[in-house]
Order: structure tokens, then C-alpha cells, then sequence
């Protein structure tokens, strides 16, 4: 007797049976590629007295990621100072720094952040997922909301040689979900908007500006947080195979 197929929609949260299968693949750096550096952000709270909990710092992110997607608004980009505060409150309190030393873990963060980009940690299976879509044939770009630093935070990570550019909002003067800074990707990878998809964290800034400007879309949702109308994978190491279901 035939082994029954997986339950696709259960593991991918699937909302199409069969999508057609895009040419590239653009992809959010920050909180998609690349982490906060635990390494260095343990340092942080060490030195600021506050006991270190990997798992805890982990599960406090998620919830502090969840937040400030709930919190963009239709007049945010997601890169709004007063955003980033409560994400960094919500993340600092759940992780466990007490009320007396919010301020100085984050000028600390600040400070190193400012130093180097933090945001340089890889997941497991991310390189070797990017590997294996350019040899499927995919395309592969990047375009962050970010400060100006991210394409050197991508060559720290080692993932830069693993994409054909990357478009940093501060560079070009463009933010997501501005559908004009998606559409800037398709035109450097000279394939049409509709056969390019976009891989983000954010709901309302990358999958909404993606949908915007035409392209399909992806969120990432490691903890299953969200109830959106949209494909869901946990990390970018499940692409390969959940495009591998496409057709075309």
C-alpha cells in the first residue's frame, strides 16, 4: 500500500494548492537571513549583570517580532524609532533584564550595534538552502530596510556571494512597503514582478508591499504567530522544498 503524501498545508501553511513557480526569489535580510548575534548580545547582558538564558533570549525575540508586526500601521515602514523601542523593551523584559537596567542593556546594544552590525547570526540549513535554489535555477536578490550597513553585515555572515545584490532602503532612498523599492529588484534581476517572489518576516511591509507591487510572497513564521492570508514557512532552509510543490 502507497505511503499517503504529506500534509503540505499543516507544515508550509499552504493556502494555494498549486502555485506556479517563480523565476526569483528576493529575500529580507534583517530577522530573515540574519539574526542578533547571541554571542555578542549575551555579552551585553552580562556585563550589565543580567543572567543569560539562550532559550529564554529566543522565545522573547519571536514574541518582541510578533508585537512590532502588529504594531505597523498603514503609515509605517517598520523601521520607526518608537517601534524599534518597544520591540527592545518586549524582548529585553521577556528575556529577563529587570525594570533598573533597561536603559543601560540598551545603550549597550546601542553602542555595539553601532560598532558592528548585530544582526550577523546565520540559522542552520540557510546556506546551504540558498545553495541549493541557485542550483534549481532561482535567481536570487536582496532587499532590506536597513541602515546602510547590510550588505557588509551579509559578507560578515558569509551570504553575500550566495545572491546577485542587495538593496539597502538607506542606500537607495526607498522603504518597504513602497511597492517602487520590490519593483527595483525585479528590474536588476531583469525579470518581470509577477514571476519574482519575495521571502520577509513583517506581514504588513513584506508581504502587503510584495502583493503591492505584483510579486507573490512568503512570510517567515518559525512560531506559527500569525493568521494571515499567506504561505508561511518556518525558515529560509525550508524553501527548497516547499518550492520544489510549485509548478511549472
Amino acid at each position: 500500500m502507497a505511503a499517503e503524501a504529506p500534509d503540505l498545508r499543516s507544515k508550509f501553511f499552504m493556502i494555494s494548492s498549486a502555485p506556479e513557480r517563480p523565476d526569483a526569489i528576493l529575500l529580507d535580510a534583517g530577522n530573515t537571513l540574519v539574526f542578533a548575534d547571541r554571542v555578542r548580545m549575551a555579552r551585553i547582558y552580562r556585563s550589565a549583570g543580567v543572567p543569560w538564558d539562550d532559550e529564554r533570549f529566543v522565545e522573547a525575540e519571536l514574541a518582541a517580532r510578533r508585537e512590532l508586526s502588529r504594531n505597523i500601521g498603514e503609515e509605517h515602514v517598520g523601521t520607526e524609532p518608537h517601534l524599534w523601542r518597544e520591540y527592545f523593551l518586549t524582548l529585553f523584559r521577556r528575556s529577563g533584564v529587570p525594570e533598573t537596567l533597561l536603559d543601560p542593556v540598551g545603550e549597550a546594544l546601542r553602542t555595539a550595534h553601532d560598532r558592528a552590525h548585530l544582526w550577523t547570526h546565520v540559522e542552520e540549513g540557510t546556506a546551504q538552502a540558498l545553495d541549493r535554489l541557485r542550483e534549481a535555477g532561482f535567481r536570487l536578490g536582496v532587499i532590506s530596510n536597513a541602515d546602510g550597513r547590510m550588505e557588509d553585515a551579509l559578507v560578515r555572515a558569509g551570504l553575500r556571494d550566495r545572491v546577485e545584490f542587495v538593496i539597502d532602503s538607506e542606500a537607495v532612498g526607498m522603504e518597504k512597503p513602497d511597492p517602487r523599492i520590490f519593483e527595483a529588484g525585479a528590474q536588476r534581476l531583469e525579470t518581470p514582478v509577477e514571476r519574482c517572489m519575495y521571502v520577509g518576516d513583517l506581514y504588513p511591509v513584506d508581504v502587503v508591499g510584495a502583493w503591492t507591487a505584483g510579486m507573490s510572497a512568503v512570510l517567515l513564521d518559525p512560531a506559527a504567530h500569525h493568521d494571515v492570508p499567506v504561505d508561511r514557512i518556518a525558515a529560509v532552509r525550508d524553501l527548497p522544498e516547499y518550492l520544489a510543490h510549485f509548478s511549472g
